[in-house]
């Protein structure tokens, strides 16, 4: 009988997206798939054992219902994908299924893990068993392989786990996984694909990672930092088009995202893979996220031809001194100028904008509120910094004493997206409403909320997402807003 092996992303609050760069629920409520346990999934069946892939937070399930599964079905090995926000109750569903399934190996996976693997298996008091640090797809493999065969965990490479004794040993780091083309393809047959939607993608839709790590110097991007590295690594063009194929045969979705840092980082690649499209029988729908340090009106114009809809940015601030304190490595000029470029290539843009960053005033907050209406990208995305666990921006934060976090629940105030580090003179509530104006200041447009309607009815796929994403937002602004802009303990 085949050994069984389940991959969870346990509950926590309502609507909490695990997998998004800053886990947290966001304002317009997108729900996300558990992309990365996806791909391992993928791992684990190849390799041949019997598994599970279960998204709780998608199901409304609680931990009860977490315990209850895990004591009927009786994983061997349980990974459960665990976030800074949730790491208490991440701890405590862990603490349950094992109660329920004693013989139950607990993995932890994830960023943070990845940073505290020991402190995290010395909270857990016995019901974390390992952590799989960074890049988790063959280490959790190689550590199926061993529980299934009785052979010591000492020998799984990027492995922390949990002795006899009670300390934790740390394996060998693992190094990043060289060819991504001997990944199998995620099994997303586990999902039902109408429970996910991002406002701003077509409805339904599924993600793909087609490359890893990103060679950009940004201080605050976690995954880069913790997880995959700064060097990119990529599929194939061949396998990337396989898997787009696939997805699109199997599933009944309108458009694939790229989940890579930046699909475009290597344009060479990038223009292989679109040749590879067009040479297809049918057409797909995709979008993906960009930098902005680069206007190649052809290969926009080629990406559109081979079904480009959307490009993600991240302009990030309006104050080039911020720019350059966060080594984001552009220059405001050449933001206006992608974003040009992208509009004559009938090319979408989506652009996302952070309040806080080191170097912040007042007056630097209202020139990224100019300067992101005078952009006037489709759609944005808006929140007040966060220095994730693992990167400088975390570190700079807290030598400076400038983290407001006093705990890891306060990564996410009553579930809402909120500032966790403030300035003496700038308050954490301050930059949560200077995140809720830029908001309200650009999607209160009468030219935007036009735009909007007319993408809508020449794209009937759009119009549900839009709608949605647009009346969550009202909830948000209605209610969240005024939790967040009083700031935690006032």
């Amino acid at each position: 009988m085949k050994m069984r092996v389940g991959l969870i992303s346990p509950p926590f609050l309502p609507n909490f997206c695990r997998s998004q760069r800053w886990p947290v629920v966001n304002r317009t409520r997108a729900m996300r798939y558990p992309d990365w346990l996806a791909y391992a999934a993928g791992v684990l069946i190849a390799d041949g054992f019997d598994v599970q892939l279960r998204d709780f937070i998608a199901e409304e399930a609680d931990l009860a219902a977490v315990a209850k599964w895990c004591g009927e079905w009786k994983p061997r090995l349980l990974v459960l994908d665990a976030t800074t926000p949730s790491i208490y109750n991440d701890e405590e569903c862990a603490r349950l299924c094992k109660a329920a399934s004693p013989g139950t190996h607990v993995v932890f996976v994830g960023p943070h893990v990845s940073v505290y693997p020991e402190e995290t298996i010395a909270d857990a008091e016995g019901a974390v068993d390992s952590v799989a640090v960074a890049e988790y797809d063959y280490t959790v493999r190689d550590l199926a392989r061993a529980l299934d065969g009785g052979s010591p965990l000492d020998g799984v490479e990027g492995l922390v786990f949990r002795a006899a004794d009670g300390s934790a040993v740390r394996n060998p780091r693992r190094a990043p996984i060289e060819n991504l083309d001997e990944i199998p393809l995620p099994p997303w047959h586990f999902f039902d694909v109408r429970k996910y939607r991002n406002n701003t993608y077509l409805y339904p839709f599924l993600d793909q990672i087609s490359g890893r790590g990103c060679p950009n110097g940004c201080i605050f991007c976690q995954w880069p930092q913790v997880m995959h590295g700064r060097r990119y690594r990529y599929c194939s063009p061949e396998r990337t088009v396989r898997e787009m194929l696939e997805d699109f045969e199997r599933y009944p979705i309108k458009e694939i995202f790229f989940e890579d840092d930046t699909l475009t980082a290597d344009r060479r690649h990038l223009r292989e893979v679109c040749e590879l499209i067009l040479r297809q029988k049918r057409r797909m729908v995709w979008s993906c996220n960009s930098r902005v340090d680069w206007a190649d009106l052809d290969l926009m114009k080629l990406m559109k031809e081979a079904g480009c809809r959307m490009l993600l940015i991240g302009p990030e601030s309006g104050n080039q001194h911020i720019l350059d304190n966060v080594h984001k490595g552009i220059r405001l000029e050449q933001t206006r100028e992608f974003v040009a470029t992208a509009r004559k290539a009938g090319l979408r843009t989506h652009s996302c904008w952070v309040m806080g960053l080191p170097g912040e005033t007042r007056e630097s907050m209202e020139e990224t509120i100019r300067f992101a209406k005078a952009l006037d990208t489709d759609t944005i995305q808006a929140s007040a910094v966060m220095p994730m666990v693992g990167t400088e921006l975390y570190k700079w934060a807290t030598e400076r004493g400038y983290l407001k976090a006093r705990n890891w629940a306060d990564y996410a105030m009553q579930g809402e997206q909120t500032a966790v580090m403030e300035y003496p003179d700038l308050p954490q509530g301050e930059l949560n409403a200077a995140v809720n104006r830029l908001l309200k200041g650009f999607y209160f447009q009468p030219h935007v909320m036009a735009r909007l309607l007319g993408q809508s009815i020449t794209r009937p796929s759009l119009l549900a997402s839009y709608w949605t994403g647009f009346v969550r937002l009202l909830e948000y602004l209605a209610k969240g807003a005024k939790v967040v802009e009083r700031g935690a303990g006032e």
